[in-house]
């Protein structure tokens, strides 16, 4: 077997996904040392890597728009060369939050209220008035980020309707629309969901307990800065809804092979669906690996069976 990992890419995610894609690989060789197991950038030159030397399977890890859009997975489509992960139309839906908390609402879950905004309004019709539309709906807290990407980039907490306007170039600076969004207060959880033998499964919850009021950028990839708790601190019930959560999310946006759900959990138990991601980081500090160590399960063992099920769906 011959398995492409492929990390890096060009966007503000570039270092993370590096990060993630040699653990990956690392842990491949591991658990198989027979498969030859390459790590690959993603630039100018890949299709003509591939054409030269073409994979048995391909494992995407590239974080942010290059690697989530979807764009790269409709490419190793149209090449016909299997991948993990996926295909390039679910990663759309996942990757455009506004479109994911929409279609998880028409299906009677819960997730907050938002409203989504493009910089081209906010020239159009002016700022100031805008964003009192959207605070008289919304109310405040809010929570302001790019309505596309990922680690939390760009992404912050609003108190005051006087620090908007600096939130909003925060967030456009990694994107042309902007998600402003109810903040619930509660415990942050992250559920990670694996396809294994014709089955989905959830993982154990991890709790998340930044040292500051937002899991940013800073405290995902920062050692120390952040508190877990796997499995997360919560009694059998909350567990099982929290679960049963990302489940749902994993199948009513058609995600394969695995995926991650992060979510909120009110004082009074609920679950509010925050965000998904097709293509969860695998770094040292990452969430699903965290899970993978509670439930486990190797992470060389996972990422072999989700290989070789590219494989065999491609047949």
């Amino acid at each position: 077997m011959h398995v492409l990992v492929l990390a890096g890419g060009l966007s503000a995610e570039r270092d993370v996904s590096l990060r993630s894609g040699r653990r990956v690989a690392e842990a491949l060789r591991t658990e198989r040392p027979e498969w030859e197991v390459n790590l690959s950038d993603v630039d100018a030159d890949l299709l003509d890597r591939l054409a030269d030397h073409r994979p048995d399977v391909i494992i995407p890890l590239l974080h942010g728009a290059a690697g989530e859009d979807g764009a790269l997975r409709d490419v190793l489509e149209c090449l016909g060369i299997p991948f993990v992960g996926s295909a390039g139309a679910a990663s759309r839906l996942a990757f455009d939050k506004p479109v994911a908390k929409q279609l998880v609402l028409d299906h009677g879950l819960r997730t907050p209220d938002c409203v989504a905004m493009p910089q081209s309004t906010f020239r159009e019709l002016g700022a100031s008035g805008v964003l009192r539309a959207v605070v008289t709906r919304l109310g405040l807290p809010l929570v302001v980020k790019p309505a596309r990407g990922g680690s939390a980039l760009g992404a912050s907490i609003v108190h005051e309707a006087a620090e908007l306007p600096s939130a909003m170039v925060g967030a456009f600076a990694y994107g042309d629309v902007v998600l402003m969004e109810q903040y619930i207060t509660g415990t942050e959880v992250a559920i990670g969901v694996f396809e294994r033998d014709d089955d989905v499964l959830a993982l154990p919850g991890v709790e998340i307990v930044p040292q500051g009021e937002l899991y940013d950028y800073a405290a995902r990839y920062t050692a120390g800065t952040t508190e877990f708790f796997c499995p997360a601190r919560l009694d059998a019930e909350r567990e099982m809804q929290a679960q049963a959560m990302a489940l749902s999310v994993h199948v009513l946006l058609g995600l394969r092979d695995w995926s991650r759900t992060d979510l909120i959990i009110d004082a009074a138990g609920t679950p509010w669906f925050l965000e998904v991601n097709a293509a969860p980081g695998m770094t040292e500090t990452s969430l699903v690996p965290q899970a993978l160590s509670a439930a486990e399960l190797p992470l060389g063992e996972l990422m072999a069976e989700l290989a070789e099920a590219a494989t065999s769906r491609s047949r």
